[in-house]
């Protein structure tokens, strides 16, 4: 998968720029974590089902928990089960029945959609790729798909768009499974509801830590802040047309939502919910301007801002931000001991169950 920084507020500058400013400035002190209270009672929230959420965490669980049994102590940055998931509320049940683990039947094909910066960061990341390498052995597949780093949503749904169209047709069921990332997710639900000639095309949307109702941290940051990252190692991304820290604002976000009923398709969710131990410490700072709504954020978005209308509920991951989609600790050993200190986390299982998730639901009838 790839990843995505949401700016933070101005005097902290960008998000990815905090990871140099911390060797020039030597000014990474991580101040503690903000506990949630009780006397500051969160948003109350209605349970999943009364909000149009069909909640399927009980069977996620059972295929997540049977590939990292199976396959992950031979991958990179194994955790158990339970230490992988976050336990939310009352979980549903699974439903018992065995977990496949053989050749995918469907062949589905990941599209990833990245969120803010991506382009300007890669080349300093150098994504591995072990995530799509995984998943083809099972008869999956995954490849990412390409929008401006630094434009708004309507210019990359376009984007999104032309890349689907562009892929030639197939005969019988489609294959494509749209995943966005942080601002990806947008982006995607942005392009089904703009073109419904890709519908056709299109067999699943997930989002995966979406920035689905935007983050508060957007709303004091500016355009600016984010064409920071155009100076990264080795960047060569563009301007873009300029709109996308505004289109990851709240009000901007949850206003596109009222005007656009989502099209006929089915939609999940993946939400970042982690322990506190496991924000990191790069990230404290962040974590604890949200924590002000809200505690239970993954340091950049509020649990409940990841999720889709009407999506189905896929589980809740013990998992920051950057952690679930941006490997630093794969290929910047030094940074990610000493910041980004909580970015462990086993990627390709994850990709794995999830379009093993995704393939048995499409076998069943429509909600």
């Amino acid at each position: 998968m790839r990843g995505s920084f949401v700016p933070l507020k101005p005097y902290r500058g960008v998000a990815v720029l905090a990871i140099a400013a911390c060797f020039a400035l030597g000014a990474c002190e991580t101040p503690p974590l903000i506990q949630y209270s009780t006397e500051t009672p969160p948003l109350i929230l209605a349970p999943a089902s009364q909000a149009g959420i069909k909640d399927e965490r009980g069977r996620f669980r059972e295929i997540y928990c049977a590939v990292l049994e199976v396959r992950g102590p031979s991958l990179p940055d194994h955790r158990p089960c339970e230490e992988a998931l976050t336990h939310v509320g009352t979980e549903p049940a699974g439903t018992g029945k065995p977990v496949d683990l053989g050749p995918s039947k469907r062949g589905l094909v990941a599209a990833v959609v990245p969120g803010i910066g991506f382009e300007c960061f890669r080349p300093w990341l150098h994504p591995p790729g072990t995530v799509t390498q995984h998943v083809r052995q099972f008869g999956y597949d995954a490849m990412p798909l390409e929008v401006d780093a630094l434009s708004g949503t309507e210019n990359n749904a376009r984007q999104i768009r032309d890349a689907i169209m562009a892929m030639a047709p197939e005969a019988g069921a489609p294959r494509l499974v749209l995943i966005g990332y942080s601002k990806g997710a947008p982006d995607i639900l942005e392009a089904v509801v703009a073109y419904p000639e890709i519908h056709s095309r299109v067999a699943a949307v997930v989002s995966v830590a979406g920035a689905i109702g935007g983050s508060a941290l957007a709303n004091d940051a500016e355009q600016y802040h984010a064409d920071l990252m155009r100076h990264f190692p080795g960047a060569k991304c563009g301007p873009g047309d300029g709109g996308a820290v505004a289109s990851l604002r709240p009000a901007a976000r949850k206003a596109w939502l009222a005007r656009n009923p989502l099209p006929d398709l089915r939609y999940y969710s993946l939400v970042t919910f982690p322990q506190p131990e496991r924000i990191s410490s790069i990230l404290v700072s962040a974590y604890n301007e949200l924590a002000r709504i809200d505690a239970r954020n993954d340091s950049q978005m509020i649990f409940y801002d990841q999720v889709v209308p009407n999506s189905i509920l896929v589980g809740y991951l013990n998992a920051d931000h950057w952690a679930v989609a941006v490997p630093i600790n794969r290929t910047h050993l030094s940074i990610a001991s000493m910041f980004v200190t909580e970015n462990a986390y086993p990627r390709e299982a994850l990709l794995e169950a999830l379009l093993r998730f995704v393939e048995e639901d499409l076998a069943t009838p429509p909600r």
